[in-house]
């Protein structure tokens, strides 16, 4: 028995108020105890670093930016703010081994590198500007939605907007020089990426195009070579789909995708050593517009956030079967869309 605590980033466009902490308890199977820590303007993503500190990404007075917060206490207590003019962060990456900050711009198109000083501030290192648009309305320039470490610790930026996947070596200072550059299919619309635990295989996400991509990823150069692609949603759905948040079990088998629209997560089924997906399951989210979903360290439970519907699903997962089971539907969360476990 355990009793887990879970942090959840929102918006804040109509009743949230900021960042919200919950509580799972896994002898029960249930979600418990929401509670507000921390007052922002749509902090919709956070990473939490091993010296608990909170990155979350806010909106403050026509500026955008990463703002850290102490963990330990409660409310959360800000340390310091990096905000510029503009929009805020789509996703925030830590870099433990170089004491580095990764933000992906989704509206500006950059990459910002930030470096953690022993105050918990933190220091702008380098950025990096990508161009390109891509057929689809919502491609109209380039738009960072994903920046984090790659398995032999390069730094991977996903470009929804311009289609793209960017590997770029970091130095131990936080400069970036870009090493490969993938295009996938036009149209693909790029969100997330996740890499197998032998660091061989990627699985990509299209939000735009709701498909899933195998990638061959080689270590030598950075770069990615298309494999296979399977849809996240039934043939037959015609109505609006943009999936969303992406999760790979730590064996490997097993690939969680959520779709906002469909309002489900697929499962699917690693084969192949890595290189072959199979869906096997499409199980409903009970709630409209599922965004992030995570799991506890043993995978035994994944938490899903409704955004449109203000509630957090909670499911058992098998792990021989990789299939999940609905344990509550009803938990209450404003306008969820990122779930990250405290430990």
């Amino acid at each position: 028995m355990a009793i887990y605590k879970i942090l959840f980033g929102t918006y804040t466009k109509r009743i949230s108020k900021g960042l919200y902490e919950a509580e799972l308890d896994t002898e029960k199977k249930l979600l418990q105890n929401p509670t507000l820590v921390g007052e922002l303007t749509n902090p919709t993503y956070l990473a939490v670093s091993k010296a608990n500190k909170v990155y979350a990404v806010e909106n403050r007075d026509g500026q955008g930016g990463v703002v850290t917060f102490d963990n330990s206490v409660r409310p959360l207590a800000e340390i310091d703010a990096q905000l510029s003019e503009g929009s805020a962060p789509a996703y925030i990456g830590v870099d433990e081994a170089r004491q580095l900050v990764y933000a992906g711009y989704y509206h500006r198109g950059t990459v910002e590198v930030y470096h953690i000083n022993a105050d918990g501030n933190l220091t702008l290192t380098d950025q990096w500007q990508n161009e390109g648009s891509g057929p689809r309305p919502e491609q109209g320039s380039s738009h960072i939605h994903f920046s984090n470490l790659t398995p032999d610790n390069r730094l991977v930026a996903v470009d929804l907007g311009a289609d793209e996947v960017i590997t770029f070596d970091v130095s131990d200072d936080g400069k970036l020089t870009e090493a490969s550059r993938f295009k996938t299919e036009a149209g693909f619309g790029p969100r997330h990426i996740r890499f197998s635990p032998d660091g061989q295989y990627a699985y990509l996400l299209g939000e735009l195009s709701s498909l899933l991509s195998v990638l061959k990823y080689n270590s030598e150069d950075g770069s990615f070579e298309h494999v296979q692609t399977a849809s996240t949603i039934p043939t037959d759905w015609t109505e609006h789909n943009g999936s969303a948040a992406l999760r790979l079990s730590k064996d490997g088998h097993y690939i969680y995708a959520s779709n906002r629209g469909h309002n489900s997560v697929s499962v699917f089924k690693v084969s192949n050593l890595g290189a072959e997906i199979e869906r096997i399951q499409l199980i409903s989210t009970e709630g409209e517009f599922p965004r992030d979903m995570n799991w506890d360290k043993d995978e035994q439970f994944l938490v899903v956030a409704n955004q449109d519907t203000d509630n957090v699903s909670l499911y058992g997962r098998d792990s021989e079967s990789g299939e999940l089971s609905l344990l509550q539907k009803d938990f209450a969360i404003p306008e969820g869309v990122r779930v990250t476990f405290e430990y």
